[in-house]
């Protein structure tokens, strides 16, 4: 798949995997949340669970931090079963919890470039700036955004999809809206090059939608 894709896809689509088979889909068995959050250098889980203190991506590395004090990093390159068992961490997503997701198998081939994830990395971290005064922002694997959810109004940054394949900000109220801002079919979204003042736009998102 990934010799079909650009190298920003092939990297978002690669860290998506890694997000949701061997961040959230561990942490969700052992704890019971599939929240992840916004760090330097790209995301990480929320809980500790068995040995585990923290599990991160950092650019194109992996990070396990062990409860004793002890830290591995892993190159991410090679397939997801193998990184699995290189690490220790359990393969596999947050089954029953959605029904989207990455797709990935463990059969699938990392191939990540430096530059694309650290556009990525900076695209959470300019919605976990902007989320800020919303709420606590979360990275949610199923749809592999930061988001913060107010009065049945969806916040986020995603790093691209299928519809908009570059890293964009949207407001998604769960109720549809019409006139002028509301340019996509589930609300509003811009990429980011074209926002300058990600806050900005979402508080015209809530005032739009304030007492409706």
């Amino acid at each position: 798949m990934a010799n079909r894709m650009t190298g920003y896809e092939a990297t978002r689509h690669g860290l998506h995997a890694v997000a949701e088979r061997l961040l959230a889909g561990p942490q969700y068995r052992a704890t019971g949340t599939v929240r992840l959050r916004q760090l330097a250098g790209g995301f990480g889980t929320v809980r500790p669970y068995g040995d585990v203190l923290l599990v991160t991506v950092d650019g194109t590395e992996l990070v396990v931090s062990r409860v004793d004090g002890g830290a591995d990093r892993h190159p991410l390159r090679g397939t997801l079963g193998e990184l699995a068992a290189a690490t220790g961490l359990e393969y596999g997503g947050p089954d029953g919890v959605y029904a989207d997701g990455s797709g990935a198998t463990p059969d699938l081939a990392l191939d990540l470039d430096a530059d694309a994830a650290a556009v990525l990395a900076d695209a959470f971290a300019t919605g976990a700036a902007a989320l800020d005064a919303l709420g606590d922002p979360v990275i949610w694997p199923e749809h592999f955004d930061i988001a913060v959810t107010v009065d049945e109004v969806n916040y986020g940054v995603s790093p691209g999809d299928a519809a908009i394949a570059e890293p964009y900000a949207y407001v998604g109220p769960h109720r549809p809206r019409t006139g002028p801002f509301w340019n996509q079919s589930f609300g509003a979204a811009h990429p980011l090059r074209e926002v300058p003042d990600v806050a900005a736009f979402f508080a015209e998102g809530r005032r739009l939608t304030a007492g409706e």
